[in-house]
């Protein structure tokens, strides 16, 4: 047995090996060291972790099972309130939520509570474990618009209940940003996503894809003509934001929205690809949060030489510390305090360059960061030929605007109770980033359980 104020220690791939391939970079526990791991807990009565944790799973609960050693129970305990354990021990910002709440952290390093998540998900999976549905069919029929995280949590929870519930998603694939915006080298899609959307299809929930909600069917047709008793919309935030710059028109920019999908749910940087993308030689990404974090790190494993352009400095990244760690290890440069002003293109409209202003930080603003300020002659060109605008998404319009009485805030995101999803219109709810704007998997996640409440509620009247 270790010191019991420091973390078993996970494995993780070799930066320099793991920047030349898609590969996962950590590599997780075995039973052994979840044991040992799990043996930390102090199992408080008062839990904290799981006030941190926006689905509220039995942290301590499933964690003296994997103590123990009876991995199945401690499956089943997290899928009492989690449709995607596997993903969320992969992706979720514990450090901020749960673990960042427990006690263990006051005097040395909190538990590992993802890295024990993953592994009794990834247990389960190896061991052909499903969920257990128990409920009676209710007779009742929900739509979940959306196949993303918040979609999965509310159809999954919704089976569970006895409701026959059908997905709708956009794309050709299942997961929304699971599949399309986060890399393969954090979340593999075959092995993790796929079988967690698996799970969820044995609880019964169906799933139809290429349905483009507002052109392929309207949300008022669900329930007009095929019979829908309530609907939910977790569409997420799939519109990018740009700087508005000079140049940004130009061949050679990207969304990193646009980026990673062709890398991720394309497999783009596979030879047979239909959907090419560039064999970029340097590369700047600009913003300072996950994904654009995700987006340099899928760009250098491309082969390019990435720069992380950041007006901010370090202290202010909104990127979790272990992507910028990552990314650091990996090789990638952070131009910190710069901001862009203009894309510089070549005669045929390619990019070959970005001019950049030096910052300085000044007085808070309103979100409690200090402003960044232009230094005043510190302008200088970045020669490049590659630039990924990671400045943030908001919801795509399509929905609110075919839906009768949908209402949106001035942001276009859908206004939707907290508590419960609901929105300005009868039996239609929402959740995740249609209404909150781009946030994390887990809060979308929480949105959507919210909202299966919400539901069960109003049609249990």
């Amino acid at each position: 047995m270790g010191d019991v104020n420091v973390k078993v220690p996970v494995r993780e791939q070799d930066a320099k090996e793991r920047a030349t391939n898609f590969k996962e970079v950590c590599l997780g526990y075995n039973q052994e060291e979840a044991m040992e791991e799990a043996s930390r807990c102090l199992n408080c009565k008062n839990a904290r972790c799981i006030m941190g944790c926006p689905v509220a799973i039995n942290i301590p609960g499933f964690i003296q099972e994997v103590k123990a050693g009876n991995i199945e129970k401690a499956y089943q305990i997290i899928s009492e309130s989690s449709a995607l354990p596997a993903v969320c021990g992969r992706v979720c910002p514990q450090e901020t939520q749960c673990e960042g709440q427990c006690v263990r952290g006051i005097k040395g390093e909190a538990v590992s509570i993802g890295k024990l998540e993953r592994f009794v998900a990834d247990w389960a999976t190896e061991h052909g474990i499903k969920p257990v549905v128990t409920a009676e069919k209710k007779g009742k029929k929900v739509a979940v618009i959306g196949s993303g995280p918040s979609g999965l949590t509310c159809a999954g929870d919704l089976a569970k209940m006895g409701y026959d519930v059908t997905i709708f998603e956009a794309l050709h694939e299942p997961g929304g940003v699971l599949v399309y915006g986060i890399p393969e080298f954090r979340l593999p899609k075959t092995d993790v996503v796929a079988k967690e959307i698996e799970n969820v299809r044995s609880l019964g929930v169906k799933i139809e894809t290429n349905v483009v909600i507002g052109k392929s069917i309207t949300i008022d047709e669900l329930i007009e003509e095929e019979g829908f008793d309530a609907v939910f919309v977790g569409s997420g935030a799939g519109l990018p934001k740009f700087m508005g710059i000079p140049g940004e028109n130009a061949n050679g920019v990207f969304s990193a929205n646009e980026y990673l999908t062709r890398s991720n749910l394309m497999k783009s940087f596979r030879e047979d690809s239909n959907t090419p993308i560039m064999k970029s030689k340097k590369v700047a990404v600009v913003g300072g949060g996950n994904v654009a974090m995700d987006a340099a790190r899928t760009a250098l494993r491309l082969g390019a030489e990435v720069h992380v352009v950041y007006r901010r400095s370090e202290e202010e990244l909104p990127a979790r510390v272990e992507e910028v760690h990552h990314a650091k290890e990996e090789g990638i440069i952070f131009d910190l305090l710069t901001n862009p002003t203009e894309i510089i293109a070549d005669e045929k409209g390619w990019v070959t360059g970005m001019k950049c202003i030096k910052m300085e930080l000044g007085e808070p603003d309103e979100s409690g960061r200090r402003r960044p300020v232009e230094v005043p002659g510190s302008e200088f060109v970045m020669e490049l030929d590659t630039v990924i605008m990671s400045l943030g998404t908001s919801p795509n319009p399509l929905i609110s605007s075919t839906t009768e009485g949908l209402e949106t805030n001035k942001w276009k995101c859908i206004i939707a109770d907290e508590e419960n999803g609901k929105t300005t219109k009868e039996g239609v709810y929402a959740g995740g980033d249609a209404v909150t704007g781009a946030a994390t998997v887990i809060l979308a996640m929480g949105a959507g359980k919210a909202a299966a409440k919400g539901i069960d509620e109003y049609l249990s009247k």
